[in-house]
């Protein structure tokens, strides 16, 4: 019996109103069925080399695939770090992990080396996994896989229940998962995340296979797990919220200067850059450039909440970009390393706008047909480089060897290679 099937026949997870499963075994109720607790209550927080010992041989000594998800506190301390591991897996159960206590979690991630693991949205979970130890093989993505199979809303929430026929709470998925002690009501969301993620996965699989997609998403989800980390945003200031209101080089300087000063301090206090100054602070100083501290408290963002010798800091920063030479101010745009955009293309070039135009609507109805968004069939950026740059002699050959050479998957360059054919031959 899978965990849902458990779930759903036990009358006590229920609310009023709740359906138990018809006589095929299934899981998915007439109404949504509230989960309320796990089916094992709330496991401890595993916080000592000791008892995750004990969880690690559990694991290992487990069966099928993992279910691992990972909470962090986006918007409260700086960076993605893990502040809570959770994991769920046939015979041993739920584990909740802290890897603040137990920050090398590499012995249960070689324990778990052979499983295949479930996670939902994995590459946003990946790289606070890799930090501390824990890289998978195999995995099963369920969003993506809910992606593929053309689902109009891919939040782990509306899958469950859409799915599964489960109606889970989601709502302390913003809250500062940095807290000492995590709350009960936070550990018993976090324990649920995972309490159904491999009975969810196992119904996408069917899914899938009913559609004849299984094999795109096994593509997929491998080209996920042996991805390299990503390597570090070049010029990451330039990702500043509202910058595009910024046009002068100078300004630019300011703009670099104050998020650096900021990005400094954040780290050092170990909060949300955000929470130190805010982007749209950054952005007003930027367009003023103030000559005082007195002008710049005046300026949105550094009113009188703000204590003098703050802004003496953000002025210094102001003043550092005042003076730099004019060869050391920023250009106005980052290097453009492939097409311009779209929007120039019929100026600089007619006829790869043309060829873009038609490949877009070509791929667009492909999508549509195939029932799945269109960047998850091949993604934007590469067809603007084969429109921009198309082969010399256009064919099957030569346009799959391109889509290739952009790491679109074997899968996508089966399905797309002929509708591009026809677009840039037209």
């Amino acid at each position: 019996m899978t965990d849902a099937q458990e779930t759903a026949a036990d009358v006590s997870l229920r609310t009023t109103g709740g359906a138990p499963p018809d006589d095929g075994g299934s899981s998915v109720a007439e109404a949504p069925i509230p989960l309320l607790e796990p089916r094992e209550g709330i496991p401890p927080v595993i916080a000592d080399d000791d008892s995750l010992a004990v969880v690690i041989a559990a694991f290992a000594a487990g069966s099928g695939p993992v279910a691992v998800d990972a909470e962090r506190a986006s918007g409260y301390r700086y960076g993605q770090r893990a502040y809570l591991v959770q994991l769920r897996r046939a015979g041993a159960g739920t584990a909740l992990i802290d890897p603040v206590a137990c920050p090398d979690l590499s012995g249960l991630g070689e324990a778990l080396s052979d499983a295949e693991w479930v996670l939902h949205a994995a590459t946003q979970d990946l790289p606070c996994l890799r930090e501390i130890g824990m890289i998978p093989t195999r995995l099963f993505d369920t969003e993506l896989a809910g992606r593929l199979a053309g689902f109009p809303r891919v939040g782990l929430g509306a899958m469950v229940e859409g799915v599964l026929g489960f109606v889970l709470e989601k709502g302390h998925s913003a809250v500062d998962w940095s807290t000492r002690p995590l709350p009960e009501p936070w550990l018993r969301y976090a324990a649920l995340d995972v309490e159904l993620l491999v009975d969810l996965r196992d119904a996408l699989e069917k899914e899938l296979d009913r559609q004849g997609k299984l094999e795109w998403a096994l593509e997929e989800f491998d080209a996920i797990a042996s991805a390299p980390p990503a390597e570090p945003r070049k010029e990451p200031w330039r990702r500043t919220s509202g910058m595009h209101k910024v046009r002068r080089r100078r300004q630019l300087a300011v703009v670099r200067e104050l998020w650096e000063a900021r990005d400094r301090i954040a780290q050092r206090r170990d909060v949300s850059p955000s929470k130190v100054l805010s982007d749209a602070a950054i952005v007003e100083a930027a367009l003023a450039v103030p000559v005082t501290v007195h002008a710049l408290a005046a300026l949105n963002g550094f009113g009188h909440r703000m204590g003098r010798r703050q802004l003496e800091q953000w002025q210094a920063a102001v003043d550092r970009a005042r003076a730099l030479p004019e060869a050391q101010l920023p250009q106005p745009g980052q290097p453009v390393t492939g097409p311009p955009p779209p929007r120039a293309w019929a100026d600089k070039d007619p006829a790869a706008a043309a060829r873009l135009s038609a490949a877009r609507a070509a791929v667009s109805a492909l999508a549509e047909t195939l029932n799945m968004p269109q960047e998850n069939l091949i993604t934007p950026d590469t067809v603007r480089r084969v429109c921009w740059e198309p082969p010399g002699v256009v064919s099957a050959e030569s346009v799959e060897a391109a889509l290739a050479g952009y790491g679109a998957r074997a899968w996508q360059v089966e399905q797309v290679t002929p509708v591009l054919v026809a677009a840039l031959s037209a």
